[in-house]
């Protein structure tokens, strides 16, 4: 996935928490993404579907559009910190 994490302390990061709940956000060419958990947190190795929040409103990137949560098809497979 190529995509960027928004960081935590990105003047963006409060605003999208209250408008969609607690995820790490991904901003790539085409929007906002957030993974949703697909496993349980017990299994080894977890699978987060990519979910599209909202579209980029310009070729700049300096604004988007939100919509309804869309699935994208992506899953992208986590592995567990080995202990």
């Amino acid at each position: 996935m190529d995509a960027q994490v928004l960081p935590e302390d990105h003047p963006a990061a409060r605003k999208l928490s209250e408008l969609f709940g607690d995820h790490t956000f991904f901003v790539d060419e085409s929007g906002l993404k957030v993974l949703e958990s697909t496993e349980p947190a017990a299994a080894e190795a977890q699978r987060g579907s990519v979910v599209s929040l909202a579209d980029w409103n310009d070729g700049k990137f300096s604004s988007l559009r939100p919509h309804d949560p869309a699935v994208t098809g992506t899953v992208i497979v986590l592995e567990q910190s080995k202990q």
